[in-house]
């Protein structure tokens, strides 16, 4: 018998496979080979020289032979071979895609590995032509993973208009609730604004000193902080109350008739429905309010369109010139407070340091109760626009009123500049610039929508088809610490006399499965030119079958003469054990 082992195979293996043959099997001898070797032998028959590159499932050998006996002791061994770089492909599909709805098996991985990869003759060429976007589009490849549709339930049309009857009642409810806590909050709004007022009238009636002390007691540090607050409380109320005149035109007041009724001269029920009529009529008055407000900021509103159609009329480039600085500007605002908020995400950043300075700062503030004030005065805090500051920086996702008005008008701006700028486009907007992928990056992995069942299973294998061979020559890549197959070789050649090298790399021997990856000679080709002199000749060939040459080298070497003398018979297994072997041309030790 002959049998195959790999290169450098330990003693104890191989005496427990010569137990077994003896002992179990009862054969008469047994010859061990190297499978690189014989496939060699099967190409180019004895005596004929070479550099063998075995590519093997767990490894990557080396083997000069001269005279057709393998030079074991120069040979080198990679620990790299096809069932590492096929895992390697499938950690790069797993990184890549993270949340792919089905499982990537080992052996799916190992054909897309001898299906689409290949070497290349310079990958770092490669990598820099593949950032132009047709180079990239033509080197992706798909691959379509099983996928199955989801039917949805057909309902019948008696059951989607109960749905939308449902629908349509909880949002009858909803807009009820909203416009009644609106109608609330307006009033108290109201209110506050009043004791405002009340409060910077206060100060015509009382002395210096003691206006200043009412001051300081609401939560106002001067006389400016208070007027900044009754403004800001006057917009708030702009804005609510055209959300309110959004809500309903009251052409006639309603009856109101329990208003003015005293409440000695109703019963419990009377009560009940009194206070319904005051929330009512506040709501009708709050709503009038607001269509006298909308009205006037209409008037307003036509004024300044009127100014700006006379100006763009006028000088047409200035006025385009001044809404695009405009529109920059905003830009640069909202991009400064979203760079703001990356920041607040990194612990180790000023921004992110200064919040937790501010939180502290919170935690540590020992406001005085309110029993413990003097005169029992309201708690303002919150009526000044700078009291909420503070809550902006600390929190993360909460969008101030300023962001939203900042995005409103932007999107004013960039309507008047689509309408009017004939250079300006949609893709000159604010929303085409922050939302626009990169090309390259959507070829690279491109996004698709959820309901997308058949393309959420696919892989687009690109780079990662060169990345994964590009291995073998760079180890470290995949985490190896360990020379890659061009070092090696030029260390196994380093060993040899330039007349013994010229003869090697005569004849270069590729075998193994990963041999017939693509590009593979061209990239041993560009590898060894540089490390051999210009005169030096290389010519590299693949077995011409990788799969069974070894198989046929054995059957061929077993017919000849000195096959009988190369086994291990059952006498010397009996005699020296199962580690004793034959020193000859194909084997381990020779």
């Amino acid at each position: 018998m002959i049998m195959t082992e790999r290169l450098c195979s330990p003693m104890h293996s191989r005496s427990l496979t010569s137990e077994l043959l003896f002992e179990q099997y009862s054969v008469p001898s047994v010859a061990y080979c190297v499978d690189s070797i014989m496939s060699f032998y099967q190409n180019h028959g004895p005596g004929a020289d070479g550099l063998v590159l075995s590519f093997n499932t767990a490894s990557t050998s080396v083997v000069p032979i001269l005279s057709g006996k393998g030079i074991l002791s120069h040979a080198k061994r990679i620990p790299w071979g096809a069932s590492h770089s096929a895992d390697y492909l499938l950690k790069l599909i797993q990184l890549k895609y993270t949340n792919f709805p089905t499982r990537v098996t080992t052996a799916q991985s190992q054909w897309m590995l001898h299906t689409f990869c290949e070497f290349a003759p310079d990958y770092l060429a490669l990598l820099r032509s593949l950032t132009s976007l047709p180079n990239l589009r033509a080197a992706d490849r798909i691959v379509q993973f099983p996928f199955a549709l989801h039917m949805q339930e057909e309902k019948t049309p008696e059951e989607l208009e109960r749905i939308a009857e449902r629908r349509r009642e909880q949002g009858r409810k909803l807009q009820e609730m909203a416009a009644k806590m609106r109608t609330e909050k307006l009033l108290q709004k109201e209110k506050d604004l009043q004791y405002l007022f009340n409060l910077r009238e206060a100060k015509a009636d009382d002395r210096k000193r003691e206006w200043m002390y009412k001051l300081q007691t609401e939560g106002f540090d001067d006389e400016a902080a208070l007027d900044e607050t009754i403004k800001k409380l006057e917009n708030d109320l702009k804005k609510a109350r055209k959300k309110e005149a959004a809500d309903g035109e009251d052409v006639e007041e309603p009856a109101f008739p329990l208003v003015d009724v005293p409440d000695a001269d109703l019963d419990e029920e009377g009560l009940k429905e009194k206070k319904k009529q005051k929330l009512m009529k506040a709501g009708f008055e709050a709503r009038a309010r607001a269509r006298r407000e909308k009205e006037k900021e209409r008037v307003e509103r036509e004024n300044e369109d009127r100014k700006e159609e006379e100006e763009r009329q006028g000088d047409l480039d200035g006025w385009v010139r001044k809404m695009r600085s405009e529109q920059e500007i905003l830009m640069t605002k909202i991009k400064d407070r979203e760079r703001r908020k990356a920041a607040l995400s990194d612990r180790k950043s000023a921004a992110a340091q200064a919040r937790m300075k501010n939180i502290a700062s919170l935690a540590a503030d020992d406001r005085v109760p309110k029993k413990k004030r003097k005169g029992g005065g309201e708690d303002l805090f919150g009526a000044n626009d700078a009291d909420w500051a503070i809550y902006r920086k600390i929190n993360l996702d909460a969008q101030s009123s300023d962001e939203e008005e900042d995005l409103i008008q932007l999107q004013m701006i960039e309507q008047k500049l689509l309408t009017h700028d004939p250079s300006f486009t949609l893709q000159h907007t604010h929303a085409s610039l922050t939302s626009k992928r990169s090309e390259l990056i959507s070829t690279l992995r491109p996004i698709y929508d959820e309901s997308d069942v058949e393309g959420l299973c696919r892989v687009h294998l690109n780079t990662e088809r060169w990345r994964v061979c590009e291995t073998y020559f760079s180890p470290a890549m995949a985490g190896v610490d360990s020379a890659g197959l061009g070092e090696v070789v030029q260390n196994v050649l380093a060993r040899f006399s330039d007349a013994e090298k010229e003869r090697l790399v005569k004849n270069v021997f590729l075998a193994g499965g990963p041999s017939q990856l693509r590009g593979l000679i061209p990239r041993l080709h560009a590898t060894l030119r540089p490390i051999l002199p210009p005169e030096m000749t290389i010519e590299i060939a693949r077995a011409a079958d990788v799969a069974v040459d070894p198989w046929r080298g054995m059957a061929r070497f077993a017919q000849t003469e000195e096959f009988e003398h190369t086994g291990v018979t059952r006498a010397e297994y009996d005699e020296y054990g199962g580690e004793r072997v034959r020193r000859w041309w194909g084997g381990n030790w020779n």
